[in-house]
Order: C-alpha cells, then structure tokens, then sequence
C-alpha cells in the first residue's frame, strides 16, 4: 500500500517545474555517454533511496547526469556512489558495497540518501532558483522521515547550505549565528537532527585525496554514534 513517502517519491519522479534541467537531464538521456548507449536512461528526477524508518539521511547535491539520471537511483552508477556505498558497506549500513542499477539486491539499514536538487544539472551546478525551486521536496521528504530521524550528514557546502532552510521550516529550528561548512563540524541543537558536515564523495575530492576512504569511515561511526547505533 502506497504511503506518503512513495506519493513523495512518485511526485518528485515526475517534476517538470525547472525548464533548463529538464532539458537538460532528457538531452543526456538521449545523447547518452558512448559506454552506455546501449542503455535506457531514467532521465527524470531521481528521489529519495532507503527505509522510510531511518535515524541517519545523507544529504548530497544532485544526480550526476550518466549516473543516478541514467539509473533512477540517487548515487548509482557513478564513481562517487562507488566510494558511498563502499563505505556503507563497510559501516554495516549497506548489504553489499557496489550500487549499479535499480535492481542489483541493494539494501540500506538506517539510512536514507537524498538530494538537495533531483534532477541533474548542467556542470553538476544548479542555479539558485533551482536549488530553491527544489527545496519544498527536501522540506516534505524531512518531515515523512522526521519521528526516527536523529543525524544528517551534509555531502559538500552545497548540501550544507540546503539544510538550514529545510530545519527552519520543518523543525522550526536556527541556528544564531551561520555556521561555516567544514569536513566534521557538527552542528546540534534540541528538538532537530544533528548536522554532520562531510567533505563531497566527488572524484575531484577522492582522486586528490582531499577524502579518504578512512575519514569517510570516520563520518559513519561518528553518525552510528548520534543516531544511537552504536
């Protein structure tokens, strides 16, 4: 039986309200990348991935346009979703380590992942009518999630950024003063998830080795522990 979460889920897959991504994101899926072409593309908007109950949400940017806009799952496909569901493995919050395609046998524990924007954006940038265009789908996925939520981990400034209009209007909840983006800053406050800054899985960060799987380890345990997990 369908709940408010999969309605959410149906309605984001089915968004045409921003008119450079979505043609942007159709454009890709019919161009496609030359290792793929034999390959039906999603080419829509990609929601949420994980068990409706989960104490942690991982916060990224958006799709990337030959990984979750080819396969229809956020972080799929891609070098980035590579390096995440390794380490979610690792974690125990993952069933297996590799996510290549909607229906490989992939499981979370705990955990759901989502996007700042669902759709993927022309050089991986959304505009700031997009990202605030986008932001009641993040608004409406916090509240169905709320009761167990307990940690959300920020993939990048982007996804940082993103998060504090969200814990206003879901929570009712600010913070005094801005709080900088830094890998591990943690952010609390009663009565609203804490907030876990973690440098993006993107490969600029983990082929310079600006992220590495190790601190990446870091950030799970260090969420396992605020969600009460461990």
């Amino acid at each position: 039986m369908e709940d408010a979460l999969d309605r959410l889920d149906r309605e984001i897959s089915e968004c045409r309200r921003c008119p450079r991504l979505v043609a942007w994101r159709e454009e890709v899926a019919v161009t496609k990348r030359a290792a793929f072409r034999d390959e039906e593309y999603w080419g829509r908007p990609v929601p949420g991935f994980g068990p409706h109950r989960a104490p942690i949400a991982i916060l990224g940017l958006a799709p990337a346009a030959h990984g979750g806009n080819r396969t229809g799952r956020i972080f799929t496909g891609d070098r980035s979703g590579d390096v995440l569901f390794a380490a979610l493995h690792r974690a125990g919050l993952a069933n297996q380590p590799t996510s290549t395609s909607r229906d490989d046998g992939l499981t979370l524990t705990a955990t759901r992942i989502f996007a700042a924007v669902r759709c993927a954006p022309p050089d991986n940038k959304p505009t700031p009518l997009e990202r605030d265009t986008c932001a009641p789908f993040l608004h409406r996925e916090l509240r169905e999630i709320a009761p167990d939520l307990r940690v959300v981990i920020a993939l990048g400034a982007f996804a940082w950024a993103a998060f504090w209009p969200a814990v206003r209007a879901v929570y009712g909840v600010a913070p005094a003063r801005k709080v900088p983006f830094g890998h591990g800053v943690l952010w609390q406050a009663e009565g609203a998830p804490a907030l876990l800054g973690c440098y993006h899985v993107s490969q600029q960060n983990t082929f310079t080795g600006r992220l590495t799987p190790g601190m990446l380890d870091e950030i799970l345990a260090r969420a396992k522990q605020l969600a009460g997990l461990s």
